[in-house]
């Protein structure tokens, strides 16, 4: 604990004039700002010695017990230093994004035939990549029109190179079938580049190239491949008509807009539009925390910082706040090793971009508040329901198996009016009797809160349990067993015929069954949390129990043995190929006899 005698002003005095990072510190000596400086003695003195601070900045100063600080050579190495300092201590004052996960590429592989496919990772020189994409979602999507137009293998390596005839999509018309010779390697590339030049925003440049030899092959009464070049360019045209942004122009930006609540609560949202190759491949909103009382540039400033540094860049990045940027620009620059510009004045086309990107900034915050103040109206109902006015944390708990096979625990969390799915837990149930719900809900509970004893996490303000009066007395009995006897446990058993809206709430705190009506606001958070636990433990258990199959139906099949098995299934890309494949394509596989192919396929059929 730091002592609360802190002198400002005698401290501010021994500071240098040279750039750096600060951090203030609070009585428990826990980091609650960090902050950079071009001159840390006149930046730091500017705390204590303005009488115009806003209230944020007031109470801040007044929970500060300590402050360290850290010299640098430059400015751009104390935003470094900063950005990874607040990434890693996530102090209460600063605002804070969160750290996303790479974003996702549609890469073009470097191989003879090239494979399409949906990347995440660190990039490798060897293959092609376009986006980054801000989903998922709209990574596959590209992928199947790409498919379709100009039927690209998707395959991995390892299935390519094994087939010995065609696969379902060359049946459907999604692969040209170069693994067995149905196309030969220029025709490939050919499409191959033009599915590069779509990528690059060069659909025109495409339709013009397929055109012309649409109509040569018309010419030569080649009309089967005319057909196919005629779909494709319907296709294309078909796709460029759906394009919001196509500027014809084949360039790469990120547009920045933000957006704050007029009401004054605080709230803001960043919106990220992603421009590759001329063409909008869609957004990304974010909600930073702790950015109350910071002002619009505060906040497109800090998001800039936490998003970009190491991370990749497109050469521009189109702002709606005037921020001072030099530095970051200057760094990025040399972490992309290519010009990064940071316009803040844009017209034209690319204000029209901006514009778009604030429209949504703006939408995304007004649904954003919208399914708040909905679940702050469920939340209250449930803690007038219950009677409990502190209620804030719940956590929830399933079971799922087949049979008693694979048996998987959930337990999904519930904290200030959202899922916190980082927060999730999975649990492997073993050494029970196969299909004993009870004795797996004692498990899973005595496995979460026996952490919560030793002192890691905290027990939440509600326990729910997936299940009637049994998995609740099995759960009461875990938690007492822990010398825990003031949890709240709620069970929720489903009502007759195990209809929505028929759920019965059973608690030891209560005397019978509660239950509410189908249309209730609590009702409605209990069924969301309900649902959602038993979603996780469903994925949990079929990713358990797919894993188990995979070996176990090799595994059982005498003459097969570890070495044998990893080759099949290297050799077919996992199970699903082998079970595919006939008896002489299992025969082709190193060390396997004619024999021992047909009694892996009799064993697999």
């Amino acid at each position: 604990m730091l002592s609360t005698g802190f002198n400002a002003k005698e401290f501010c005095v021994n500071l240098p004039l040279q750039p750096g990072v600060y951090r203030m510190i609070n009585a428990k000596g826990e980091v609650i700002y960090v902050g950079k400086a071009i001159n840390l003695k006149k930046r730091v003195s500017s705390y204590f010695q303005k009488s115009n601070l806003g209230p944020r900045i007031q109470l801040m100063i007044s929970q500060v017990t300590g402050i360290e600080t850290t010299v640098t050579r430059s400015e751009a190495e104390a935003l470094l230093l900063e950005n990874n300092l607040i990434k890693s201590l996530k102090p209460r004052y600063n605002i804070i994004f969160r750290d996303d996960k790479s974003y996702p590429y549609v890469i073009l592989s470097g191989h003879d035939f090239p494979r399409l496919g949906f990347y995440r990772g660190v990039l490798d020189k060897t293959h092609q990549y376009f986006g980054p994409y801000p989903n998922a979602g709209i990574v596959r999507e590209s992928i199947q029109f790409l498919q379709k137009i100009f039927r690209l293998r998707t395959c991995e390596d390892s299935v390519f190179s094994n087939r010995t005839r065609p696969c379902l999509l060359f049946q459907i018309k999604r692969c040209s079938g170069p693994c067995v010779g149905q196309i030969n390697q220029q025709a490939y590339q050919t499409d191959v580049k033009n599915a590069e030049l779509f990528l690059q925003g060069k659909q025109t440049e495409v339709m013009e190239v397929i055109a012309t030899k649409m109509q040569q092959a018309a010419a030569q009464m080649e009309y089967e491949q005319a057909a196919v070049l005629r779909d494709q360019t319907q296709a294309l045209r078909r796709i460029r008509e759906k394009q919001f942004v196509d500027s014809g122009k084949a360039l790469d930006a990120d547009v920045v807009a933000c957006a704050l609540m007029p009401d004054g609560s605080g709230k803001v949202c960043v919106n990220l539009a992603m421009i590759r190759g001329g063409r909008h491949l869609g957004d990304k909103s974010f909600f930073p925390q702790n950015a109350d009382d910071y002002t619009p540039a505060d906040v497109v400033e800090a998001f800039l910082a936490q998003h970009y540094l190491n991370r990749s860049a497109p050469p521009l990045i189109i702002l709606g706040e005037k921020i001072e940027g030099e530095t970051l620009q200057q760094l990025l620059t040399e972490q992309c090793g290519h010009k990064i510009t940071i316009q803040l004045h844009p017209v034209g086309e690319k204000r029209a971009w901006l514009d778009m990107a604030t429209e949504n900034a703006r939408l995304a915050l007004k649904q954003m508040m919208s399914r708040q103040a909905s679940q702050e109206k469920r939340l209250l109902a449930l803690q007038q329901e219950l009677q409990m006015p502190g209620l804030n944390r719940i956590e929830c708990f399933d079971i799922s198996h087949t049979m008693g096979e694979a048996t998987v625990a959930s337990c999904v969390v519930y904290d200030h009016f959202a899922m916190r799915n980082n927060e999730y837990r999975r649990y492997n149930i073993e050494g029970i009797t196969p299909g004993d719900d009870y004795a797996a809900m004692r498990e899973a509970l005595s496995r979460r809160y026996q952490k919560v004893m030793s002192g890691e996490g905290q027990l939440p303000d509600l326990i729910l349990i997936d299940g009637g009066k049994g998995q609740v007395a099995a759960a009461q009995e875990a938690l007492q067993e822990l010398g825990i006897a003031d949890a709240n446990l709620l069970g929720v058993a489903k009502g007759e015929e195990r209809k929505p809206g028929l759920e019965q709430l059973i608690s030891p705190a209560l005397e019978k069954p509660l239950q509410l009506p189908s249309e209730h606001a609590a009702l409605h958070l209990i069924q969301q949390i309900r649902d959602e636990a038993h979603r996780f433990a469903i994925q949990g258990h079929r990713s358990r129990r797919g894993k188990a199959r995979t070996s176990s139906s090799l595994e059982d099949i005498s003459g097969v043995g570890a070495k044998r098995r990893q080759r099949l299934l290297g050799r077919f890309g996992g199970l699903k190929g082998v079970l595919t494949a006939s008896i002489e394509e299992l025969q082709q596989t190193e060390g396997i006899s004619r024999k021992l192919a047909e009694k892996i396929y009799k064993e697999l059929h």
